[in-house]
């Protein structure tokens, strides 16, 4: 197999959704016919990793044939090992999903370094918006971007200068809000002149929704829809958010049948 594509989720911020969005996209793509691996860079928390010891145990108690990513969570704490346990990792994989942890850390750099697709989740507010961009407080303009900004850049430009191949950079908009607002428009609109200035992407993410934590405890996702027994509209809504968002990726689906998911 050739080089995989490597999709690195990386936020110095916590809370914005990172191995939610993290997780669903490597199922989503795994569902697509995909052939996943997936590295959870947080040794402490292993949200991702969680998640997905999950699923496999609820696809081993219920028998069910459920797509599925191979996955790991990084033990060392050293650049050396994180080259190890993705040379492991790769071997038998096209896509690798990395989740970063909450800080910066050289570890994080180095998965940075190496994404074709550098997807940063951020919630839809000034809070979250002033990682990667300081705004006026009274126009609501950007004045400039900040130190993350700025680091993705010099990655990318680190990137692009060893291996002649760009970096596509995605800030994932999540938790959006179901109703227009001034806030909504006012963040968008810094957004959208931070990402010309910047050269980053702007896709929505996944919304604020109860059934994203209770999904949790089984490893499923909005693509199990089928297993959930009695679903609602506003189930049917999140499963099309969660497409929406890994077609926004622009990962090109592999060639062959995908595997058939419930619902």
């Amino acid at each position: 197999m050739g080089q995989p594509h490597f999709i690195v989720f990386a936020n110095e911020k916590g809370g914005t959704g990172k191995s939610t969005t993290a997780v669903h996209t490597a199922i989503a793509l795994a569902a697509s016919g995909h052939k996943v691996a997936a590295l959870d860079l947080d040794e402490r928390q292993r949200t991702m990793t969680r998640y997905l010891e999950n699923r496999s145990e609820t696809i081993t108690r219920q028998d069910k044939d459920l797509p599925q990513a191979n996955y790991a969570v990084l033990e060392g704490r050293t650049v050396d090992d994180f080259n190890a346990a993705i040379e492991q990792l790769s071997g038998d994989a096209d896509v690798v999903i990395i989740d970063t942890p909450g800080r910066d850390d050289e570890i994080a750099k180095a998965a940075i370094l190496m994404a074709n697709t550098l997807v940063t989740p951020m919630n839809d507010s000034f809070v979250d918006l002033d990682l990667i961009g300081q705004v006026d407080p009274e126009s609501y303009k950007i004045k400039r971007p900040s130190f993350y900004a700025e680091l993705i850049w010099q990655s990318r430009t680190k990137a692009a200068s060893a291996t002649g191949r760009s970096v596509d950079w995605v800030v994932l908009r999540n938790r959006l809000q179901h109703i227009d607002s001034h806030n909504l428009r006012r963040v968008g609109a810094a957004l959208d002149e931070l990402a010309r200035r910047v050269g980053f992407r702007v896709i929505p993410g996944l919304s604020e929704r109860v059934i994203y934590r209770e999904l949790f405890p089984q490893g499923l996702t909005m693509l199990d829809i089928g297993e959930f027994g009695d679903t609602s509209l506003s189930h049917v809504a999140a499963r099309q958010e969660l497409r929406e968002m890994v077609a926004g990726l622009g990962i090109e689906r592999p060639a062959g049948p995908a595997l058939v998911v419930n619902g």
